[in-house]
């Protein structure tokens, strides 16, 4: 079966549903990366604070706990569950794409492994693997840029409704 182009050729009525799935998708993935900026600072020392606490900071201007175990595995599995649906669905549209095959390969795969490195790297700084903090800013921002990569070939080949003769390598 080939897949590669077959947007084009979808219904107005499923071009329709993608572009309604994609624009309130990204509401609420772009408004979670907002409420982690704002509560990180998008820093490394932030990213310990937030599970870590800072009660050791005279100068903090938020006082702020470790986080417990419940915290911790609640926060780990509900984000790996649903990203890795959400994931899921966007590679399944991602799939009909008139990109080429390595391109896509990769932008469907990534977000599988920045979502287990980020969500897992959250775990193990909990458990005060202090360098973690590294991985998940890593790990996120590669997270972050498969998906806008990935929503914004898909919203363009959607709306364009024809073959274009530029193909991404």
């Amino acid at each position: 079966m080939v897949l590669k182009g077959l947007i084009y050729q979808f219904p107005k009525e499923i071009k329709l549903l993608i572009i309604a799935f994609i624009c309130t998708l990204s509401i609420g993935f772009y408004s979670g990366i907002s409420f982690v900026r704002s509560t990180t600072n998008a820093n490394p020392k932030g990213i310990e604070q937030r599970y870590l606490g800072n009660e050791e900071d005279e100068n903090a201007t938020k006082m702020m706990f470790k986080k417990s175990e419940g915290e911790i595995m609640t926060t780990v599995h509900s984000h790996i569950l649903s990203l890795s649906v959400i994931f899921f669905m966007l590679a399944l549209i991602l799939s009909t794409t008139d990109i080429s095959k390595r391109l896509k390969l990769f932008l469907m795969i990534e977000p599988f492994f920045s979502l287990v490195l980020t969500f897992g790297g959250i775990y193990l700084l909990w458990k005060e693997l202090y360098f973690m903090k590294y991985v998940i800013m890593i790990s996120g921002f590669f997270m972050t840029a498969t998906y806008t990569v990935s929503i914004f070939i898909i919203l363009k080949q959607v709306v364009s409704g024809k073959k274009s003769n530029v193909h991404l390598t």
